[in-house]
């Protein structure tokens, strides 16, 4: 049975800690069935991932073992012989069995496999955590052999991404219990972290342009817990260093609490998206480290809106379960790493069950999310975002010229969620294999004689900036190509696919983003050969809506909205001459409108192809032919609620040469507020 909503204590979500240790305990006994006779596996339904089953079960045992621990930690030993001691009996076994060379449980080593080095750190962390109450009460001889087991990471080589912190943390538990560990190895590690530093609090899991939530439930999270568990003293990290990291997390949770959905969604881009409520986690670091800066209100606002969104949907499922998907079980969210027991990482946002039931973070009321008590704007200059998160129905969404998951230059093809021109918390990019290959979605491409579409990935950013009278814009441009990836199968959803390609022109998308309405500029630069031109035409794409029914769509020419009143839209909406494309839902609206340049439009309609629902639409807008060298504009819209569009009429766009051979885009918004962008012209290629 539930626990009572407090709505006093919690206004927004009606959670109180009750329901963060019920759905825990819930949790942890669902899973428990699937534990193996000696509990060192916990083999939960579901294909392998292409680690293998023994490697999926270990990830079982640690993923489970994490939130275990917090709540065991939570309770400051206060149940040793009742429902948590019970926990650490069976986790012990599974230690002393796991780490038995002779066991027929026995683990692989982190020297053998890789995935066992991501998770020996969530062991050590636990072990940590918990010492008082399980590490020092383990025999000598299981001590021995655990120390051993971890003990293999020493030395070993490290992709220099979030993964650098898994060895950091294994070697200062070991540093802690006695065994092996290196100086060197962590020193080597914390200048991989400096590397992945950039502007804001960010941080790019690796050299490439991938901003994405690991930022949150990875980048931040371990740093600053490593010196709250591990280096107490400052021995291994400098003050000075933890001062930066904490005014990292400061930063980043300002912009990361905008990222958050009145209902509660994270944004759904980058990949791992199955482990879903880990999205919580970097606000409760800050909570139990005392660095963010954010009042502990706020804090279990945001942790408890992320995570009932996920339950309140289906996620654990009737069984307790947390299965490969966003909600429900939908198998194409799953990675080549990705076993049955992957989405257990979310127990990451379940962290602040190790804050005991008095801290201000359970005492105090919620706060309102930044969204709920106005409209956001903002730019976030690491990843080349537009925020705008809208009162009037919720929505958070980005708009994107800076993150694909690459570096500049690349001629992979598009990421599906990376190098969309858009991300929100109430859609979903269309990730299937024939979704990948030809974008529609927040996409501007170039079609060619056979209809194939053209890759942007490897783009330049030109500017991301904020102007007068809340109008954000930005701008980026780069080379597109076509791309035959029918040969790589992958389901991975992080770099895009690679194959044959094509090379094609220059193009050029900016977007201005005011009240919620994206005004989309795009040129395409002729190519210096004109063996390099195709007679195909243009295409831009709007957002995705899914549904378990087909969306409504509606397209044609004339005045957006009219005639539509009768299929539950609100009466005229947007005026204008030229061509529209739509799609929606009882709560949900996407519309693009043509206004300048663009001739003809449609629905794109999938099946399968999101998480968020068996059917998705996508509207879009094309060209007849290629305008090489003309200024194409769009209104490109998102609408909750099941409202109509609220914004008014779209601004007048006027477009004229500027002195440097590129273009100058004035809008005049119905207000009266001008606006201007430059959209600089393509330098000469080097001789």
């Amino acid at each position: 049975m539930s626990p009572d909503e407090d709505r006093d204590l919690a206004p927004y979500t009606g959670w109180t800690r009750a329901h963060w240790t019920a759905l825990a305990d819930r949790m942890l006994a669902a899973a428990q069935p699937y534990a193996s006779p000696a509990g060192a596996r916990i083999d939960l339904p579901g294909p392998a991932s292409a680690n293998g089953a023994v490697s999926d079960g270990l990830e079982g045992f640690a993923r489970t073992f994490l939130l275990a621990g917090f709540r065991v930690a939570g309770e400051r030993g206060a149940d040793p012989d009742g429902l948590l001691g019970g926990l650490l009996e069976r986790y012990a076994r599974g230690l002393a069995a796991g780490t038995d060379p002779h066991s027929p449980e026995a683990w692989p080593r982190p020297d053998q496999l890789g995935q066992a080095k991501v998770e020996a750190a969530s062991i050590a962390l636990v072990l940590q955590l918990t010492k008082p109450w399980l590490w020092d009460r383990l025999d000598d001889g299981v001590r021995e052999r655990v120390t051993d087991w971890l003990g293999t990471v020493v030395g070993q080589p490290y992709p220099p991404i979030n993964w650098v912190w898994f060895r950091i943390v294994v070697e200062s538990f070991l540093r802690e219990a006695g065994g092996p560990w290196s100086a060197a190895d962590i020193e080597e590690d914390l200048a991989v972290h400096a590397s992945l530093r950039r502007a804001g609090g960010w941080l790019s899991d690796g050299q490439e342009r991938a901003f994405d939530h690991y930022t949150g439930w990875a980048l931040h999270l371990y740093p600053l817990l490593w010196t709250h568990l591990f280096d107490v003293t400052g021995t291994l990290c400098p003050p000075a260093l933890r001062e930066t990291w904490a005014a990292d997390l400061t930063r980043y949770l300002d912009d990361a609490v905008c990222l958050v959905g009145a209902d509660g969604s994270p944004l759904l881009q980058g990949r791992s998206l199955t482990y879903r409520f880990a999205a919580a986690a970097p606000f409760w670091v800050g909570a139990i480290t005392g660095a963010g800066g954010q009042p502990p209100g706020l804090v279990r606002r945001a942790a408890s809106g992320i995570v009932r969104h996920f339950a309140e949907r289906g996620a654990p499922d009737r069984d307790g379960l947390l299965n490969l998907g966003w909600y429900a079980a939908w198998p194409a969210m799953r990675q080549s790493y990705s076993g049955p027991a992957s989405p257990y990482w979310a127990a990451k946002g379940m962290l602040g069950l190790m804050l005991p039931e008095d801290h201000p973070v359970w005492t105090e009321p919620e706060l309102p999310l930044p969204v709920e008590t106005g409209d956001v704007v903002r730019v976030v200059e690491a990843p080349g975002w537009l925020v705008s998160a809208r009162r009037r129905d919720g929505i958070a969404v980005v708009l994107n010229h800076g993150t694909d998951h690459a570096r500049p230059g690349d001629t992979s093809a598009d990421s599906p969620l990376y190098a969309r021109l858009g991300y929100s918390t109430a859609t979903a990019p269309p990730l299937t294999a024939a979704s990948a290959a030809d974008p529609v979605d927040n996409a501007v491409v170039l079609l060619d004689e056979a209809g194939r579409a053209s890759h942007r990935t490897g783009f330049e950013t030109l500017f991301a900036r904020e102007l007068p009278g809340g109008v954000l814009a930005a701008a980026s441009r780069g080379p597109v190509r076509w791309v035959d990836s029918s040969a790589d199968g992958s389901p991975d959803h992080g770099s895009g696919r690679t194959g044959p390609t094509t090379p094609g022109p220059v193009v050029t998308v900016a977007s201005v983003l005011r009240s919620g309405v994206e005004i989309r500029l795009v040129r395409v630069d002729a190519p210096a050969s004109a063996a390099g031109r195709n007679r195909g035409s243009v295409r831009m794409g709007g957002w995705p809506v899914a549904a378990d029914t087909p969306p409504e769509t509606w397209a044609g020419t004339g005045r957006a909205g009219a005639g539509r009143a009768g299929a539950g839209r609100a009466g005229a909406g947007r005026a204008g001459a030229g061509p529209y494309a739509e799609a929606g839902t009882a709560s949900l609206r996407s519309s693009l409108r043509g206004l300048r340049g663009l001739h003809r439009g449609g629905v794109a309609t999938g099946k399968d192809d999101s998480p968020l629902g068996a059917r998705t639409a996508t509207p879009w807008l094309a060209t007849d032919g290629v305008p090489y060298g003309d200024v194409l504009v769009a209104a490109v819209t998102l609408e909750g609620g099941g409202q109509g569009d609220e914004g008014g009429p779209d601004p007048v766009v006027s477009v004229h040469p500027s002195p440097d051979g590129g273009h100058r885009a004035r809008l005049t918004w119905p207000d009266g507020l001008s606006t201007e962008i430059e959209l600089p012209a393509v330098p000469p290629a080097a001789p």
